[in-house]
């Protein structure tokens, strides 16, 4: 998913950034605001190649990506809502120019869940990632109120049956980790899925963060409520599956 090359004009290359409507680009321009390798554009209609374009508005560096994909480290308290009703948006947590290119989440995760969260522009990509069908894993980190048990692993791993659902549901593989730490892999998304599973199974989940998404891992370099661009190695990730990271514990 690699941005490809075009000649666009620059105020349309600005909006599509997200940095405004298109007679308030061309004004960015005509200000004097916009800069291309430290020189000053003066034409809002010039052409110009957008392959390693770097920008320069109004102070503020930025990269143009003809789609956005991203990824976040959620923190606990936001929502991942435009409207929360609660709790601050994750999207409070997103540069402007993003917030107004209307990027959205890739599936959501409740208010006090934290760990990876994509973004995008892309329809296609939060289809792609989210549909049961294409079976992607997304992994969670589990800490328990009880002593995680093998009987409960073996029983999250058949299948347990939710409140108003007609068939069992069951992880894609599950571990534990340690006495209260459970990982499991679902490729479903259902309401509180993980919670409710636990619950099902007969312990209860004190904390909740999702450490990767197909073989995509948050890893240590964000910190939480920082985010950053996938790249082509990330997108590629994707696609993977992810493998059990340790041995259960005896």
């Amino acid at each position: 998913m690699a941005d490809s090359s075009a000649r666009l004009p620059l105020y349309r290359i600005l909006q599509s950034q997200g940095f405004g409507t298109r007679r308030y680009c061309k004004d960015l321009v005509l200000a004097g605001l916009v800069f291309i390798n430290d020189v000053e554009m003066e034409d809002p209609d010039a052409l110009v190649d957008t392959a390693g374009l770097v920008l320069d508005v109004d102070g503020e560096r930025w990269t143009y990506h003809a789609r956005a994909y991203l990824m976040i480290n959620k923190p606990a308290g936001v929502e991942c809502s435009q409207k929360p009703k609660h709790h601050p948006s994750v999207y409070s947590l997103l540069p402007v120019p993003l917030r107004e290119r209307g990027v959205q989440c890739v599936g959501r995760l409740d208010q006090d869940t934290t760990g990876l969260l994509l973004l995008t522009d892309d329809g296609q990509f939060v289809h792609t990632l989210t549909s049961p069908r294409h079976q992607v894993p997304k992994v969670y980190e589990i800490t328990t109120a009880e002593p995680v048990t093998d009987a409960q692993v073996a029983q999250l791993c058949a299948g347990v049956l939710l409140d108003d659902e007609d068939e069992n549901v069951t992880a894609a593989w599950a571990e534990r980790v340690d006495t209260h730490h459970l990982r499991m892999a679902l490729t479903q998304g259902k309401y509180h899925q993980v919670k409710r599973m636990v619950a099902a199974a007969g312990n209860h989940v004190t904390g909740l963060h999702r450490s990767a998404i197909g073989g995509l891992s948050l890893g240590d370099d964000l910190a939480p409520g920082e985010w950053r661009w996938l790249d082509a190695a990330d997108i590629e990730a994707l696609n993977t599956t992810p493998e059990r990271q340790s041995t259960p514990s005896a």
